[in-house]
């Protein structure tokens, strides 16, 4: 696998919602930092922290690949969906390290914006050894 086929399937299994796929792009000891300090480093933890999307609903993801190396890569990405649950939100709320944005009660979710870098290092069968994302989100209204 290189960084575009990578990306590919990156917003194949983010926009599917595919927890197992997610899992499979990776070495068996592969890690995936979705912040700089927390990382999944087995197929449960990736499919774990990846079952997370089953939160969001209309997803749409576009990516530009910036670099190719012969084992890795970089890309920017940008994702953009509608947050289908009040827990999906406050996770959300409680890991930006911002605060909710002023909703009344019955007010309706937000749409959020995600955008962010990624790396990828590749083993020699083309699965990745090591992905690494920086990231940034905003709620959109709706």
């Amino acid at each position: 696998m290189n960084i575009h086929e990578f990306m590919a399937e990156y917003k194949r299994v983010w926009e599917g919602q595919d927890s197992l796929g997610f899992a499979a792009l990776f070495t068996p000891d592969g890690r995936y930092f979705n912040t700089p300090f927390q990382v999944q480093s087995t197929p449960e933890e990736r499919a774990r922290y990846w079952d997370r999307i089953k939160l969001q609903e209309d997803i749409s993801l576009s990516y530009q690949v910036l670099a190719e190396t012969k084992g890795g890569g970089i890309a920017h990405w940008n994702v953009t969906y509608q947050v289908a649950s009040e827990e999906l939100f406050q996770i959300w709320a409680k890991s930006t390290g911002t605060g909710l944005p002023d909703r009344k009660p019955g007010d309706p979710l937000p749409r959020m914006e995600l955008d962010g870098l990624l790396t990828a290092k590749f083993s020699a069968d083309g699965l990745a050894e090591e992905v690494r994302i920086w990231w940034h989100s905003i709620p959109r209204q709706v």
